[in-house]
């Protein structure tokens, strides 16, 4: 691969980060997700009328919550946030955790599925937020079909998935077993214009474009790091203020992948801000995507 084609993609280390949720009822949104997510308080700021709280599995932050009482409910059918998917490394971790989400009353359970590449459960949080948990199969089993990654939605049966990976052990782990976010799944108005946004100009290489209505697309040959669909949102314009995805925090490993993205979006006439660490840029929709450099600390992440 020529200097000049390494530029136009993201570095093959590139990972996401804490996608950060505006919500309306922040004590039961922090509650929920700890108790349905196993998941832990790590970093608390007021900032004018907000809260800012950053929840996490040991010392990596997965959500970033924003309370944000005055602004509307989530609208299903505008552009934002179809579901962050939290990754993690075990099936044995995986159904612990879909066991204690699934105990939780406040949990929508919408389904499971075979991806081929990864096994998913489906949730829906008290907010009307998606969230998926996933475990990827072994890169080694995964088809390719050309530049393609083969991907389905095939039955997953979830009790007999439970059955098989829980044990009291993990369940009992909870926040000390590793999790992290894999990727982030938008809604957007179409697939054209998302892709010259999030593959043209961000730099993720599409894997899977079959699906009718959806791209995905990702970074070092991972199954995908973002996914953009039209199934509710077709047609759709800039989002209204509200409730709902507030920024998808994407991670570089280093200054010259911001500089290279700075470039990409110059030569675009993309409006972007930057502070030497971080890069924030907003989608056609009014989506905002942060891409910052590693050890991103929850001070950070809260400031930004």
């Amino acid at each position: 691969m020529s200097d000049t084609s390494a530029e136009q993609i993201l570095n093959a280390d590139t990972s996401m980060g804490a996608v950060t949720l505006r919500v309306g009822d922040l004590e039961t949104m922090s509650d929920y997700y700890s108790g349905a997510f196993a998941m832990e308080p790590l970093e608390e700021q007021s900032r004018a009328r907000e809260v800012h709280r950053v929840l996490g599995r040991g010392t990596t932050p997965l959500v970033r919550l924003i309370h944000t009482p005055d602004l509307p409910g989530v609208d299903p059918r505008q552009a934002g946030l179809f579901h962050t998917a939290f990754l993690f490394e075990t099936p044995g971790s995986l159904a612990a955790t879909v066991y204690r989400a699934a105990q939780d009353p406040r949990s929508r359970f919408i389904g499971s599925s075979d991806h081929l590449v990864s096994e998913a459960f489906y949730f829906t949080d008290p907010e009307g937020n998606g969230v998926e948990l996933y475990t990827d199969r072994d890169r080694s089993t995964w088809i390719h079909d050309g530049e393609q990654i083969r991907m389905a939605t095939e039955y997953l049966d979830p009790n007999a998935y439970l059955q098989s990976h829980l044990d009291q052990m993990i369940l009992d782990a909870g926040p000390a077993l590793p999790g992290a976010v894999g990727h982030v799944h938008l809604q957007v108005g179409d697939i054209p214009t998302a892709r010259a946004f999030y593959v043209d100009a961000l730099g993720f290489e599409a894997t899977q474009g079959n699906y009718p209505g959806a791209l995905f697309a990702s970074a070092g040959g991972y199954h995908h790091h973002i996914a953009m669909n039209t199934w509710n949102s077709r047609g759709s314009g800039p989002r209204a203020a509200s409730l709902g995805l507030g920024d998808v925090a994407v991670t570089v490993p280093a200054a010259a992948d911001l500089q290279a993205l700075t470039a990409r979006l110059t030569a675009r006439s993309i409006p972007f801000a930057g502070d030497g660490r971080s890069v924030s840029v907003t989608d056609p929709w009014g989506t905002q995507v942060t891409v910052s450099l590693p050890d991103l600390s929850t001070d950070e992440l809260i400031a930004r």
